[in-house]
């Protein structure tokens, strides 16, 4: 089938004549044109709508990506299109399907619907697809028109990878016609693999260990990669949900793109996992990339940024080589499907493409429903904006929630008699989700569309047991969050942009000071480089200084207690419960049965006292209205940055 022809319906209804990119106009007659298309993680995010803040929004959906994608393909002599993974968990709509509808035997997803309706020619599998367990993905993928590759995630482990029974397809070899620059067509064999981080085990450790395995990303390419040369592919393009890191593979990597792409024989990387974009100004200091050319370890390599805000695209100028093909020259850009304007509004830059919207719009109406259903009150507005400044509504009331529902579980085990104390972390706090990205309920009624905003993963209930010593660490982890600060220094920056917002948790139970002129225990991935420095004071615990020695339970996820973030005393070995419960339910229970909650911060943290040293952070411009609110802590505005979000000023 001539890749040009694969999905004809986008070239119906193309009005006019169309732009031909320069390799499609110089291509010889040994040559040609090649356009790879990509998203990735949309997140379930079909239409242009946010369901957190009810209300169209033109920053996200597949709809809008689709739109773009009809336009390269009208533009193109020969195109695939693939997504790169984390399509299937990620907004309302993703948790109503899989807790609510639920996913029988020949049912549809929406996602996968809307896929099929802008013709993917493939995709492979994010970590996120794993959320609601290996039983709902399958289903799931068995409506999908297209094959789903993924080579390191194994159901039985073989003597080498090449011998491994892997959950899908580790990779695809397509074979299709390709025209050249002379309109000939000739045969060309395109070889599809994809991977996904191999942390899925500790994040999703309940519905994987005993179902699946991993293995390391590079290693798995370098076993792979010669068998589809083998087997005849021209060429090999890697679907990589994995994000930009490191240049130098080592075992098990998270972030393996550039040691992956350096593999011989790969040809092109789409990567993803990081929810961000390349190239862009974001990777200009990288080693191992080239974002002016486009190259990721030596590869033309793309990102295509989250919830279909840009489509990934490589252009390639391949050349016949006797039998075989070989890539001449590349470009690489993410093209968005809208733009941010000097007072902070976005124009969209892509229209709907409405066969994708009409393939879930009945389960987008159903969504809508969903979380518009009131489960309870509060009597106190619940925002994130200070969440990571000072103890915060918002990370209260999922405590809260977390310590009633857990000392019901412990009553008549053996932890019974040991104090309960939770951990919890702000999910929505600006970061690269841009200046709106935050929790703001107001007071009244809490609706799940609310319970969802402030919590965003479906995560499940655990608990842990450790010592108080495991508790200083902890914090200590959390703390990682702030910029060591100089004391008498004036307006010093405060918060850590490598530290994710998800890795400070606040502990609930205890209260403590964070003295910020001392340095970090830990780095951002949570390895002990100062083990001497004592951020965590004043550690109190029912009015005394904490016992090191004494045995608690900490209230927690499924991520952190398995090892997600590497923190002290959650690293999967200390778990005592299991919660078959999520988070979010054990909110919607803990509301239900409160009728109408106070979540007002508690303040049982606060920074510690620096004479004369003021310091800076950033927050949405909507905080405003909260600052003179905050508990412990003394707020002023501070202007505003250059990127949309408002800076405000703490006397310490």
């Amino acid at each position: 089938m001539p890749l040009s022809m694969n999905r004809r319906y986008f070239l119906a209804g193309t009005a006019g004549l169309v732009a031909m990119h320069p390799f499609s106009a110089s291509a010889a007659g040994n040559q040609a044109h090649l356009r790879l298309m990509e998203t990735t993680d949309l997140h379930v995010h079909v239409f242009p709508y946010d369901y957190y803040a009810d209300k169209p929004r033109d920053t996200v959906g597949l709809s809008r990506t689709a739109s773009l994608i009809q336009g390269v393909r009208a533009e193109s002599t020969n195109s695939l299109l693939l997504d790169n993974g984390d399509f299937l968990q990620g907004n309302p709509m993703g948790d109503y399907i899989a807790y609510e509808r639920g996913m029988k035997e020949g049912d549809s997803h929406p996602v996968i619907n809307a896929m099929n309706a802008l013709g993917f020619d493939a995709s492979t599998l994010g970590n996120h697809e794993f959320n609601y367990g290996v039983s709902f993905l399958m289903k799931s993928l068995g409506g999908a028109d297209f094959p789903v590759v993924s080579a390191n995630v194994v159901k039985e482990m073989g003597a080498s990878a090449t011998a491994d029974t892997t959950l899908v397809k580790p990779y695809v070899i397509m074979e299709r016609k390709i025209t050249d620059g002379s309109g000939a067509k000739h045969p060309i064999k395109i070889g599809l693999i994809g991977f996904v981080p191999p942390q899925i085990m500790n994040w999703d450790r309940k519905h994987l260990e005993g179902n699946v395995q991993t293995r390391d990303i590079v290693a798995t390419a370098k076993a792979y990669v010669p068998q589809m040369k083998e087997e005849g592919a021209d060429l090999i393009i890697a679907l990589c949900h994995s994000g930009i890191g490191g240049a130098t593979a080592e075992d098990g990597m998270e972030n393996a793109a550039i040691p992956l792409a350096s593999v011989e024989g790969i040809d092109a990387i789409l990567t993803g996992h990081s929810h961000l974009v390349f190239p862009s100004s974001k990777y200009a200091d990288f080693a191992g990339v080239n974002t002016e050319a486009g190259t990721i370890g030596g590869k033309p390599g793309v990102m295509g940024g989250v919830w279909g805000s840009h489509m990934g695209l490589l252009d390639l100028l391949i050349e016949r080589d006797g039998s075989s093909w070989r890539v001449l020259s590349h470009t690489a850009e993410a093209r968005p499907i809208s733009k941010r304007n000097e007072d902070r509004s976005y124009t969209a830059l892509a229209e709907d493409y409405a066969p994708v919207l009409a393939a879930a719009t009945k389960e987008h109406e159903e969504t809508l429903n969903y979380v518009r259903t009131a489960v309870g009150k509060t009597d106190a507005p619940l925002h994130s904006y200070f969440a990571l400044v000072a103890d915060d509504p918002s990370v209260q009331i999922v405590s809260n929630a977390q310590t009633w529902y857990i000392k019901e579980q412990m009553v008549g085990t053996a932890y019974e008699s040991l104090p309960v104390l939770s951990a919890a972390a702000p999910f929505k706090a600006g970061g690269r989700g841009g200046p709106e990205y935050y929790t703001d309920v107001p007071v009244g009624d809490v609706a799940i569309k609310n319970v969802s905003d402030l919590y965003l993963y479906p995560n499940t209930v655990r608990a842990v047991k450790v010592t108080g010593r495991q508790v200083k660490d902890w914090l200590e982890r959390s703390a990682g969050m702030f910029n060591q600060v100089e004391p008498g220094a004036q307006d010093a920056p405060l918060l850590n942009p490598s530290f994710p917002s998800y890795n400070f948790d606040v502990m609930d139970g205890v209260n403590y000071q964070i003295d910020l002129s001392q340095p970090s225990k830990f780095d951002k991935d949570g390895a002990e480089t100062n083990p001497d420095a004592n951020r965590i004071t004043n550690l109190m615990f029912n009015g005394d200084p904490l016992d090191m020695e004494k045995e608690f339970i900490v209230a927690t996820n499924n991520y952190r207690a398995s090892g997600g973030g590497s923190f002290p005393g959650a690293k999967g070995d200390t778990v005592v419960f299991e919660g078959p419960d999520t988070n979010r339910d054990i909110i919607v229970r803990y509301l239900v049965d409160q009728g109408t909650v106070n979540p007002k911060a508690d303040a049982n943290w606060s920074f510690a006292p620096l004479a004369d040293t003021t310091v800076i952070f950033e927050t949405g411009p909507a905080g405003a209205g909260y600052a003179d609110s905050v508990e412990g802590v003394s707020i002023e505005p501070a202007g505003a940055s250059d990127t949309g979000f408002a800076k405000f000023r703490i006397k310490l």
